[in-house]
């Protein structure tokens, strides 16, 4: 196996809206930048498509800052450790290696929070954002009856780009009150790209206080039961996409020491963390769409290369955005009746089919693995953590080292003893 050692002044983590926009930014000083991706292509799930399709023209003048000679792109490249201060061990499918840097920014994104319900688990069945992303990826839908529900603008995106593959899409379910959605639609004027966008999204599909309350099947997805008011029916569909928001991808973020509150990495007005000379810039650092990940992007890239000049206009920026980041959060809260919509014996973990009464009643994460191996599956907690969090209030255990799965040749490029717990 090749392994190999690179030197930059700055190393981003994570090439979707915040990242491109950081890496961008400080490139424009001369800095050498190296940005860290697992996936095989740069953009995030925003500008992400499959290779046969050629980006839009705002994707692809993010993603030039790819070609520049100062900046390297390590695509398909997983983070295993931090070895020591300044050094980041990496895999990919070839080779093991380490990253110096000076100066680290995290852009880590957001996962899409999945909460459990009867029949969550069937074929058929998956996330809001994780269709979208399968559809981007080849799945091919044509023809599929399709019903999409949870919460959040994300929702009418997802439907959006399942009729677009040629999906028959016959419900949005939005778990917010009406007056909550009414409330947000009102307020859209402050934010005219956004009344745009939601212009040409809107489907008459769309059901406020609506969801799903349960997904039958035999082999796979068959039926869902809607309720709808006080009113519950069935449909009968070939896909469910379900998805209740996003949450920070905080892990690398919390192995690295960074502090973290209200479940974000804790930055300051230039978007520097808790350890000095690590900075945190999009999702991360709370959900807030792809307008506000690029300007916090924009704000890392140029304060972790002391250019100081355009600062403060770009913080006046990020406050306009973070005032849409907000009514988002306060208009689209969980509901108290999604979070009673899984049974006892409705799984929680389904990587190790633990159900939801083996758990419920478990102080945290510590006993609740201890009592049934819940979170130590494929996932390492990444789906049933999260859900976990937002029923229960448990906190997250802190990341172990190594934080994925990693070779053991890349392991021993560790000479520090960092990874001897592998």
């Amino acid at each position: 196996m090749k392994q190999e050692r690179l030197s930059v002044d700055v190393a981003i983590v994570g090439a979707g809206p915040a990242g491109l926009s950081a890496a961008r930014a400080a490139a424009r000083s001369g800095a050498t930048v190296a940005i860290v991706d697992d996936n095989p292509r740069a953009g995030g799930q925003i500008w992400r498509q499959p290779a046969a399709v050629a980006p839009t023209p705002a994707a692809a003048a993010r993603l030039a800052v790819l070609r520049q000679p100062n900046v390297t792109h390590l695509a398909a490249t997983r983070i295993v450790a931090e070895t020591q201060p300044g050094t980041l061990l990496l895999e990919d499918d070839e080779r093991g290696r380490l990253l110096d840097f000076r100066t680290l920014i995290l852009c880590c994104g957001a996962r899409e929070l999945l909460l459990p319900f009867p029949g969550w688990t069937l074929p058929g069945v998956t996330g809001a954002g994780g269709v979208q992303a399968l559809i981007k990826y080849g799945l091919d839908v044509r023809g599929q009856r399709m019903v999409i529900a949870g919460s959040g603008p994300l929702l009418l995106a997802s439907a959006a780009t399942a009729r677009q593959a040629g999906a028959r899409v016959s419900h949005v379910l939005e778990q917010a009150a009406w007056r909550d959605v009414a409330g947000f639609g009102t307020g859209l004027w402050r934010w005219p790209s956004k009344l745009a966008q939601a212009a040409k999204l809107v489907t008459t599909a769309y059901r406020p206080a609506a969801y799903v309350v349960e997904a039958f099947g035999d082999e796979r997805l068959e039926r869902v039961r809607i309720r709808h008011g006080d009113r519950e029916f069935d449909v009968d569909c070939d896909r469910l996409a379900c998805g209740f928001g996003l949450v920070p991808n905080t892990v690398l973020p919390r192995h690295l020491g960074c502090r973290i509150e209200n479940d974000a990495v804790a930055v300051d007005a230039h978007q520097r963390t808790s350890r000095d000379g690590y900075f945190a810039a999009g999702e991360c650092t709370g959900v807030g769409g792809s307008e506000l990940a690029m300007v916090e992007g924009e704000i890392a890239g140029y304060a972790a290369t002391g250019q100081t000049a355009l600062l403060a206009a770009l913080v006046a920026r990020r406050a306009h955005w973070q005032a849409f980041a907000d009514a988002v959060r306060e208009r689209f809260a969980i509901r108290e009746p999604i979070r009673r919509l899984a049974r006892p014996d409705t799984l929680l973990c389904r990587c190790e089919d633990v159900r939801f009464d083996a758990v419920a009643r478990e102080p945290g994460w510590t006993a609740a693995k201890l009592q049934s191996r819940c979170g130590m599956g494929a996932c390492q907690g990444r789906v049933c953590g999260a859900a976990a969090q937002a029923l229960f209030g448990w906190t997250p255990p802190l990341p172990r080292t190594p934080l994925v799965p990693a070779r053991i040749g890349t392991l021993m490029l560790d000479g520090t003893g960092a990874c001897d717990s592998a």
